[in-house]
């Protein structure tokens, strides 16, 4: 292990360590009811009693696969419109206007809507972690293919490159910065979306819908092993899955600069 990679390890143990020592000290000063706020032993054996029986994982198995979907169709569908949209002029003109108009709606704003129109369970949130994990996507790319330098547009065509060999030897590595930042985006918004999502419209299963029910019964161990393993599961994405895109990508061509300490 380097000795960056050590330091930074470091680093975020002791905020852990810091804000759960916090939490602990005020959890056991009486200022608040044992069951309003429970200590972490209390709310990590409630979450190894929810590994055991499997149901954490199936709750997050349900959460993970309603956020892959609608994050899947966003990036499937906002990537090439917002590659359109930094190529063609009459692209950008006839989707920047919609998307300038709809992204100011939160998404949750469409919970009610979409119930009235599909019902409750998958459908309704798999929409609302799409319409909110497509505009970043969309945005994103769309920046990202617009400030390619056009010296390279210009050097690659006059050595006779190809527009498809243009596309992937310029234009996707210059936007890979964005585009990787609107992958970023796209899933953080995507993952706060089913969560909410999921309190509203999705019947039995999934993390939200946890957390919604643990409330109304007081269980607020119950909420906080829910609320923990979807930090871990954001964590993990941020630093695992996007850290080594980043990795694999923009540092390895020289399009961004790591930083140290």
């Amino acid at each position: 292990m380097t000795t960056d990679r050590a330091r930074s390890i470091r680093r975020g143990a002791t905020s852990i360590i810091v804000v759960a020592a916090l939490y602990e000290a005020a959890a056991q000063s009486g200022y608040f009811a044992p069951a309003l706020m429970p200590s972490l032993p209390t709310v990590a054996h409630t979450l190894f009693e929810m590994l055991a029986d499997g149901t954490m994982f199936m709750h997050a198995a349900f959460t993970l696969y309603r956020v892959l979907f609608g994050f899947g169709l966003a990036v499937a569908i906002g990537l090439p419109v917002g590659v359109l949209m930094g190529r063609f002029q009459a692209a950008e003109d006839f989707v920047l206007p919609l998307a300038s108009a709809l992204m100011p709606i939160p998404s949750l704003a469409w919970i009610p809507v979409f119930i009235l129109w599909f019902g409750l369970g998958n459908t309704v949130t798999v929409l609302i972690v799409f319409y909110a994990a497509l505009f970043p996507m969309l945005l994103n790319t769309w920046t990202g293919v617009r400030s390619v330098n056009p010296i390279w547009l210009r050097a690659a065509g006059a050595m006779g490159a190809s527009e498809r060999k243009m596309f992937w030897k310029v234009i996707i590595p210059g936007a890979a910065p964005f585009i990787i930042a609107g992958l970023r985006q796209s899933f953080l918004r995507a993952w706060i979306a089913v969560i909410g999502a999921e309190m509203l419209a999705a019947s039995n299963w999934g993390l939200g819908w946890v957390i919604f029910d643990a409330q109304q019964f007081l269980n607020a161990d119950v909420m906080l092993a829910s609320i923990l393993v979807i930090g871990l599961i954001g964590f993990a994405a941020e630093r695992l899955v996007f850290g080594s895109l980043e990795r694999a990508t923009i540092y390895r061509w020289g399009m961004a600069r790591m930083t140290k300490g």
